[in-house]
């Protein structure tokens, strides 16, 4: 399990995080979201044991991370600004990784290498930044983590690709329990993939749930009245006119937020399913629109 209580970072006085509070039940996957700057790729880094955190706690199974060489030898990291050695090519590079990690699986290595059809001849960072991408997949996923990080690791990838990684991420979780914190823009990926999602803003946690939780508290409608109407009691995160019909989007329990609009007798009333990325817009409207 990976938990973060009341962390907080600065950098020469900017805030980057504040009383951040993060839970990763062992054996999930994970999806932080959040606008350019809302502090994701800083609290990753701080679960992957790279920065130190000012106050608070960052602990994986109960263990903190920071300036602890074992437990971060069974973490997976892959940020978004990859770093390979000048001049090494796929092979160099798995000798590395070979001498580095007890975990290392050559015969999981060679299976990845052979379904992404890199070539192991080639110097990596002479690589597009997708073939990057799936060489980092590659040595990183070998390493045979219990804890994987990824940072954007779709990007640059194409469709087939990116269904080959995140099969063998889900792979990975179902075999041996692999927990997965996963921070990417493209959230219709992630709302097929996550089964716990957590919503970032200005360095601080706004909203961290199951998924299918999530989406049952927040509610896309579709309704229509014959005269004026007060929708004052509900909590409307987006109101649109569409001629004769409002779309909403309410916050609330499902079946009092029915009761509500029914109370106004309304000609229409449908609901309509919601997108994880319908739902990060609303959450964070005043940055995004």
């Amino acid at each position: 399990m990976i938990q973060i209580e009341n962390l907080s970072k600065q950098f020469e006085g900017h805030k980057a995080l504040s009383n951040l509070n993060l839970n990763i039940n062992q054996g999930s996957i994970y999806g932080m979201v959040g606008v350019n700057g809302s502090g994701k790729t800083t609290a990753i880094k701080h679960i992957a044991g790279i920065f130190k955190q000012d106050a608070g706690t960052v602990t994986i199974n109960g263990q903190p991370v920071y300036d602890n060489a074992e437990l971060k030898a069974r973490v997976g990291y892959i940020p978004d600004e990859l770093f390979f050695f000048a001049g090494y090519n796929m092979k160099m590079t798995e000798r590395f990784y070979k001498s580095m990690y007890k975990t290392w699986n050559s015969q999981l290595y060679r299976h990845l290498l052979s379904m992404l059809q890199l070539d192991e001849t080639r110097r990596v960072n002479r690589f597009s930044k997708g073939m990057q991408k799936q060489a980092a997949f590659c040595f990183v996923m070998s390493i045979m983590p219990d804890v994987l990080l990824l940072d954007e690791p779709i990007d640059g990838l194409d469709p087939i690709v990116r269904k080959i990684v995140f099969q063998q991420i889900i792979e990975g979780v179902a075999d041996r329990g692999m927990t997965v914190l996963i921070s990417s823009h493209n959230l219709k990926e992630m709302d097929d993939i996550c089964d716990a999602v957590g919503i970032l803003k200005n360095g601080e946690m706004i909203i961290e749930r199951d998924l299918d939780d999530l989406k049952t508290d927040i509610h896309k409608i579709q309704v229509a009245f014959d005269g004026e109407t007060d929708l004052s009691s509900l909590q409307i995160l987006h109101h649109e006119n569409r001629g004769t019909v409002q779309l909403l989007v309410v916050r609330g329990e499902s079946d009092e937020v029915a009761a509500k609009i029914k109370a106004q007798n309304p000609l229409i009333f449908d609901r309509l399913p919601l997108t994880l990325e319908e739902i990060f817009i609303y959450e964070n409207k005043e940055d995004v629109l």
